[in-house]
């Protein structure tokens, strides 16, 4: 099972170009996909909804799309009446298998008096590769620095732990089965999952020591109810690599303990050129 996780800055590529298809062509032979940076009618990007776009140019996977930054697009119609639209930014999950439930959190923000500082938030999605429940998460922390992105952090890493106690989309029975509350099954809340995106901090930051764990030598002491650095699991170092080509590795797969015996390798294409950031890969047996 191929998933990879990307910060596609809305298809602006390396040579300044916006193409979605390319990005579509370096995402093929994926099986799980994470997303950052995807838009809906914005003008840098020729007024694309891109969630839409991105649908069709993989027309295999099921989607859903979390929006952070959402405002008014509005446009009046020939009537007089408004055309309804959000000019909408925020993050995506594609999956080849159905995504059973969702849920997007927004993250705390930092009301800023100069510098650029917009919402953002922390997509989950719950998928049953071969009847084996897990989670999917993916985000996009603050660029600005480690003060606007621990608290950020600190609320993601609570999501995440609570999520299995809190139970799936709907849990527990109805007083009227005839209500129509309990359409199907409850949908699961699985303890197994992954954090994806670009997090914005490197391997030395404060950011990096509260999700993969005390130091210990050269190593880390890892929790068994904690997230592991699939990067260190799949045998690199811990300060090795880049995820972008300015340098240095800010986007990240973290995984639960419990995934950890499935992890196969973690690779990251730098060959990728559809966007400033580099697409990250890992394997996990299915």
């Amino acid at each position: 099972m191929n998933i990879v996780t990307y910060n596609i800055q809305y298809g602006l590529g390396a040579d300044g170009r916006t193409d979605l298809s390319r990005i579509a062509g370096e995402l093929a032979g994926a099986d799980i996909i994470a997303l950052q940076e995807v838009e809906r009618l914005w003008q840098r990007s020729g007024t694309v909804d891109q969630v839409a776009e991105l649908a069709r140019l993989l027309p295999d996977m099921h989607w859903v799309f979390g929006a952070n930054l959402d405002v008014d697009a509005s446009l009046p119609g020939p009537d007089g009446r408004p055309q309804h639209r959000r000019r909408q930014f925020g993050n995506m999950i594609l999956s080849r298998w159905p995504i059973i439930s969702t849920r997007n959190f927004p993250l705390p923000k930092f009301g800023t008096l100069r510098d650029h500082a917009i919402q953002r938030g922390l997509l989950e999605a719950v998928v049953a590769p071969e009847g084996r429940a897990m989670r999917l998460y993916t985000t996009h922390l603050c660029h600005l620095g480690a003060a606007t992105r621990l608290p950020q952090l600190r609320f993601v890493l609570e999501v995440l732990a609570r999520a299995p106690a809190e139970g799936g989309a709907w849990s527990g029975g109805h007083p009227d089965p005839e209500a129509g509350w309990t359409e199907g099954g409850p949908p699961p809340m699985p303890r197994d999952a992954l954090l994806m995106g670009d997090l914005n901090f490197r391997p030395d930051s404060d950011e990096y020591d509260l999700v993969a764990g005390p130091r210990r030598g050269e190593g880390r002491v890892w929790s068994l109810d904690g997230l592991v650095d699939a990067h260190v699991a799949a045998g690199h170092a811990e300060a090795a690599g880049a995820t972008h080509p300015a340098g240095g590795r800010i986007d990240h797969v973290f995984l639960s303990a419990g995934l950890l015996p499935r992890l196969r390798g973690l690779r990251v294409d730098s060959d990728a050129t559809g966007s400033d950031h580099w697409p990250v890969w890992i394997e996990l047996d299915a």
